[in-house]
């Protein structure tokens, strides 16, 4: 039996942690400042990476590429994060009428990626995410300041600065998901950090969504596991 396995996903903005024991998962998400979490063997932890990596030391031999995921017509430049995610969904998700998976991604950088049901890469698209987006505005403008609180308005005109700007950038995320998902024919899971405050915003009905908050980590742990099977 394989038990005790961490796991760490250096994000853009946050580090991503998983404890795989007695076949249960648990999650957890740190700053990139903060210390490493007690009982965790930095040689034993298996790791990823899509951002810069943090101030203390991981140990190469550990680490999962995206070349190393078993995924048919996946591109070794296809950000690791998102294989996971596609190999999770392959694995995880119900899909008896053998629908095409769309794999909305809400973290720093939003991407949508697609894949059918044989897990062929069909491929997708990559967007800014919500705070990428308020934080561009705030740099790029003299008056614009990222708003403090993420309450998403009602309403789709307003005279409010920061609810302006919040509605607009959610419309931005929202509605690409709205252009693109099709609920005849695609499954759509939603995943990453501000995946609860964007799902409330969709036009598609709920029970059409599955949230998957974990999606990413999921897939990594499945990936390991299936090394380890296979060794």
């Amino acid at each position: 039996m394989i038990s005790d396995i961490n796991f760490l996903l250096v994000g853009n903005s946050r580090l991503h942690w998983a404890k795989y024991s007695l076949n249960e998962s648990k999650f957890f998400h740190t700053s990139k400042e903060q210390k490493v979490p007690e009982n965790i063997d930095l040689d034993q932890l298996i790791w990823a990476s899509v951002g810069k990596l943090p101030n203390f030391l991981l140990k190469g031999d550990n680490e999962i590429k995206t070349k190393d995921i078993r995924l048919s017509n996946l591109p070794d430049y296809f950000g690791v994060d998102r294989a996971f995610a596609c190999l999770a969904a392959l694995n995880i998700i119900p899909n008896p009428f053998k629908k095409d998976l769309l794999i909305a991604d809400f973290g720093t950088i939003f991407s949508i990626t697609k894949l059918n049901s044989n897990g062929s890469i069909i491929g997708g698209q990559l967007i800014p995410g919500f705070l990428t987006q308020l934080k561009s505005m705030e740099q790029n403008t003299k008056n614009l300041k990222v708003p403090q609180k993420y309450e998403i308005p009602i309403k789709d005109f307003l005279i409010n600065t920061e609810e302006a700007m919040l509605k607009g950038v959610i419309n931005s995320l929202t509605g690409v998901i709205n252009s693109l998902f099709n609920p005849e024919k695609d499954i759509l899971i939603i995943c990453g950090g501000d995946s609860k405050l964007l799902t409330k915003s969709l036009k598609t009905q709920k029970e059409n969504i599955i949230n998957a908050p974990n999606l990413v980590m999921e897939g990594m742990i499945i990936h390991h596991l299936s090394m380890k099977k296979l060794a």
